[in-house]
């Protein structure tokens, strides 16, 4: 009989080992496997294992207070720092939208240009915003990229728009050297640079800035928000261009100096070569000038410049651009200046060409315009330095004594200008057109011109002698030569020979005041003319141009001549000028016969009289001196067959000349001048009429006047002699000579 085996237990051993929790086995039965097989425990429960110790609860919770703080910061930083992510990538993708296309950008300048060349075509000044056309990196010359990067950005291939580690060590050197972390150095890339040349993309708006210079200002600001917003633009530009495109747009906006605006315009400015030509020292040299274009600019200082070229050269060795043979040989042959650009020649007169130019072709028109002048560089140098000889040789040290020269041709083209003491100078005081000064005796030839128009000879006489004026209301006044003496009866051209007053305002009175006065101004001379007796002295004002133009219309025959510089205006590409010669030879104002017979009593005064020192050996020249009251001004204004000459000596605030008269320095410096500009020009006689002596004849009347003749083109006058005797009750002042 079997057994069923109900309530028995089961056939398996008990276990062993109790389980790791230590407690008793309950006796309850687990069920058995499906399978009739054991489950085993896992390995990891098999395991035998030291018991854990117990945890310190300080510890515990020190840590905790400690660590709950920083991953409280961790989880906001890096929510935080996405968030910033986003926010700059939404900005930098904006930006990028809002860039222009390249050509756009490659010409940024405020200001056209103005480009001036000599008689001879010959590129003598710039004035403006020089841009010589778009270049890029790759038409530029290899050694000007690599200098540019080599000097102001050495991971500029690198970055991707903001260098951190040059702003890191940009912060370093500011704080080793005592400044802000912001202050000197900042570590800006080129892209940053190229970001602030085109002003973050912000263009000019005359309603928001006040002129050009305070949109230029706010454009180069260095602040933190500033510094900030050229970043995001640096990054976005990154993105929108390539390397070569960025270096591009930096090498035509940069400022090198000199009114020069990109790579181009300097090469030419400085070395007359495009900039694919520059060898390694003019492209050291023009990358320095980046640090400071004015400072640094070789037409300042040609010495410094190359000072700062040598160190970029060791940079570019450093940085594996130059092999240090390479780097010695430019450092032996350093760049040179141009011809023209090492004469700066001309700035005074190129000045002057640009207040005469009209407002559609000035700089502020932004046209790149050419302008073809009168100007002699030859003649330049000559005026120059003969100003330099006399003020060396003759004229104590610090003197503070100011001359002008003009030189022109007779039919008033100027070849030469000086004004002042300083040269190879523009934007200063022009002392030649700008400076009215009183022009003393230099002024008596209008009233012997106008004697000579209406009848008197050269040989005509009239009495030196004591003369005095009752003017009522102003009492008494009786003028007097510079020499305190009278010489009794002169000849006119012995008069203005040793320029006597007596004589001059008594023949002004005689042939009419308003008739000398409308010469005068016929002339050029178109300042406010006194009209009082003291107009035969030079009481009025003029310039030395002015003057200098006058003579020139003796010279010419008697006709009118007005001062020019421009010949030729043109905008650049256009093949034909908009503007041709601004001056010259104008209506007649007194019969060449006339003219003629001035400049034989001119050249007495060089030859015999006031202006001996001004004598040419082996040339007839023709002048005269001038020297105004208490000697404030002194002139001398002469002319040879070939060119008219003026020189004007004093100082700006009036102060009187010591020892100095128009026949003393004015007629040293007028000789040096005209020895200077006539070297190797043959001897030319000088158009003039050499009159027949009178006969003798008796001794004429007290007080008698020559006989005149009226004038071409009859003017309702008093008879001469009529006006010569109301003269003797007008009021008269004082000349010199």
């Amino acid at each position: 009989m079997s057994d069923s085996g109900r309530g028995k237990g089961r056939l398996v051993a008990d276990r062993r080992y109790p389980k790791s929790g230590g407690s008793k086995s309950t006796g309850t039965k687990k069920p058995v496997a499906k399978s009739g097989v054991t489950k085993r425990a896992p390995a990891k429960s098999r395991r035998k294992t030291a018991p854990r110790r117990p945890r310190n609860r300080f510890v515990a919770f020190i840590l905790g207070i400690i660590l709950w703080p920083l991953r409280i910061l961790w989880r906001i930083t890096w929510r935080l720092t996405a968030v910033c992510l986003l926010v700059l990538g939404s900005v930098v993708a904006y930006t990028y939208t809002t860039l222009p296309p390249l050509q756009a950008l490659l010409d940024g300048r405020a200001q056209g240009s103005v480009t001036l060349l000599d008689r001879d075509s010959r590129v003598f000044a710039w004035r403006g915003d020089q841009f010589g056309g778009v270049v890029t990196a790759e038409s530029v010359s290899p050694y000007l990229s690599n200098a540019v990067i080599a000097t102001e950005d050495r991971r500029f291939r690198l970055h991707p728009g903001i260098d951190p580690i040059g702003i890191a060590s940009a912060v370093s050197i500011n704080l080793r050297e005592g400044r802000g972390p912001l202050q000197g150095h900042g570590g800006s890339t080129i892209t940053q640079q190229t970001a602030k040349l085109i002003c973050l993309g912000v263009d000019f708006d005359s309603t928001k800035w006040e002129n050009e210079k305070a949109y230029v200002a706010e454009c180069r600001r260095s602040s933190l928000a500033r510094k900030a917003k050229e970043a995001i633009y640096a990054l976005a530009m990154e993105i929108k261009y390539t390397k070569d495109d960025i270096l591009s747009i930096y090498l035509n906006r940069a400022y090198l100096g000199g009114g020069a605006y990109g790579a181009e315009a300097a090469a030419q400015r400085y070395f007359g070569k495009p900039a694919s030509a520059v060898n390694a020292a003019e492209a050291a040299m023009l990358a320095g000038l980046l640090t400071a274009p004015s400072t640094l600019a070789p037409t300042s200082n040609i010495e410094r410049s190359r000072d700062r070229a040598s160190v970029v050269l060791s940079l570019m060795a450093n940085q594996g651009y130059l092999t240090k043979a390479e780097a010695d040989d430019a450092r032996a042959h350093p760049a040179a200046l141009s011809d023209a650009a090492e004469a700066r020649a001309g700035g005074y007169f190129a000045d002057w060409v640009m207040d005469t130019i009209p407002e559609f072709a000035s700089v502020e028109s932004r046209q790149d315009v050419e302008i073809r002048t009168t100007l002699d560089p030859r003649l330049q140098t000559a005026a120059e330095n003969a100003m330099k000889a006399i003020f060396s040789e003759k004229v104590r040290e610090g003197s503070k004594a100011q001359a002008a020269i003009v030189v022109m041709s007779a039919d008033g083209a100027v070849r030469a200008m000086v004004g002042g003491r300083k040269t190879g100078v523009s934007g200063v005081f022009n002392r030649a057109t700008q400076a009215k000064r009183q022009t003393g005796s230099a002024f008596k030839p209008f009233v012997y011109a106008t004697a000579l128009e209406l009848g008197y000879g050269p040989f005509d006489t009239v009495v030196d002698e004591p003369y005095c004026l009752n003017i009522p209301g102003s009492g008494q006044w009786c003028p007097k030569n510079y020499t305190n003496t009278f010489k009794g009866r002169v000849t006119l051209t012995a008069a203005l020979e040793n320029s006597l007053n007596i004589p001059a305002v008594k023949i002004s009175e005689s042939v009419g005041r308003d008739l000398v006065r409308r010469v005068a101004d016929d002339f050029g001379l178109a300042s406010d003319l006194s009209d009082t007796p003291a107009l035969a002295l030079g009481a009025s004002e003029s310039t030395l141009l002015e003057m200098t133009g006058a003579y020139a219309g003796i010279l010419n025959g008697g006709s009118s001549v007005r001062p020019y510089g421009l010949t030729e205006l043109r905008i650049k590409g256009d093949p034909d000028p908009m503007i041709g010669q601004g001056g010259g030879i104008g209506e007649r104002v007194i019969r060449e016969t006339a003219a003629k017979e001035l400049i034989y009593m001119m050249e007495k005064v060089i030859s015999e009289g006031t202006g001996r020192r001004a004598r040419l050996d082996g040339r007839e020249a023709a002048g005269k001196t001038g020297t105004t009251q208490a000697a404030r001004d002194a002139w001398f204004v002469g002319f040879t067959a070939d060119y008219v000459a003026g020189v004007w000596m004093g100082y700006d605030d009036n102060t009187p000349l010591t020892g100095v008269t128009g026949g003393g320095l004015p007629a040293e410096i007028w000789h040096e001048v005209m020895v200077r500009v006539h070297e190797g020009l043959p001897a030319r006689p000088l158009p003039m009429i050499i009159p027949q002596a009178p006969a003798p004849q008796p001794a004429p009347q007290p007080q008698q006047q020559p006989q005149s003749v009226q004038p071409e083109q009859p003017r309702q006058q008093k008879d001469p002699v009529t006006n010569f005797l109301d003269g003797l009750i007008r009021d008269l002042l004082g000349g010199g000579n």
